[in-house]
């Protein structure tokens, strides 16, 4: 657990200086610590990630709806849901190490919390939520530009993977991929799937994920890269 000096490394390195430090320590303070020390349900992020989802699904569908003016709504709402789902903000939070900043119960903390994509998803948007209570919209909106809605080509790329390699197979008349679970490691709780995908005659992998998803997800990012390589 960060000290509240190390909490001004968050502050640091998001860029963002809170008036009421209070905030940001319930941002990062998670149910099972409140729970394990017998504090108020109210004292834990769950509130700061209601507020924090509805701030960020508004600063996304703003940011879509100016960006791609001539693309219809079904399609702004898929590429929304891209680009807020739980995966896509636990990559914003590896970014940001956010995971090793938060209030973890014991056994939350043993058994890989501070690496559980939905928790730590959860803290960024918790943090969202924090950052607007503390600053207002504007710096809610910087926040969430520089590292949530950050490298979004890349994002919706891995995201979409699955769908794109279907679509790029079909094209190249490749034939529909295979995903071969390899193995599977660790306890239940915090599991390791390895995950291999064959293609026509070529096998790509096996790539790592916390779920079978994230593990075929990977593979089908790396196999999207080769193709489109080769085909240039």
């Amino acid at each position: 657990m960060k000290s509240r000096n190390d909490l001004k490394e968050l502050e640091e390195s998001i860029g963002y200086q809170f008036r009421d430090y209070k905030l940001l320590r319930k941002a990062m303070t998670h149910s099972s610590y409140t729970n394990e020390r017998r504090i108020g349900k109210l004292d834990c992020n769950e509130r700061l990630e209601f507020l924090g989802d509805a701030v960020l699904e508004v600063v996304a569908s703003d940011y879509l709806y100016r960006t791609f003016p001539n693309v219809p709504e079904g399609e702004l709402t898929r590429k929304r849901a891209s680009m807020v789902c739980e995966s896509s903000l636990a990559i914003s939070a590896r970014e940001m190490s956010l995971g090793s900043y938060l209030r973890l119960g014991k056994g939350e903390d043993m058994t890989g919390g501070r690496e559980r994509e939905s928790l730590t998803s959860d803290a960024v948007e918790a943090l969202i939520g924090a950052i607007y209570l503390d600053g207002g919209l504007g710096c809610a909106r910087d926040f969430i530009m520089t590292h949530v809605l950050n490298d979004i080509e890349h994002k919706s790329l891995f995201y979409d993977s699955k769908t794109i390699l279907q679509e790029l197979a079909q094209g190249q008349k490749l034939g529909d991929p295979q995903y071969h679970l390899v193995k599977a490691v660790g306890p239940d709780h915090n599991k390791s799937f390895e995950v291999e995908l064959r293609l026509g005659e070529k096998t790509f992998g096996p790539c790592q994920g916390h779920t079978k998803k994230a593990a075929e997800q990977a593979v089908a990012y790396e196999a999207v890269l080769q193709l489109r390589k080769n085909k240039k």
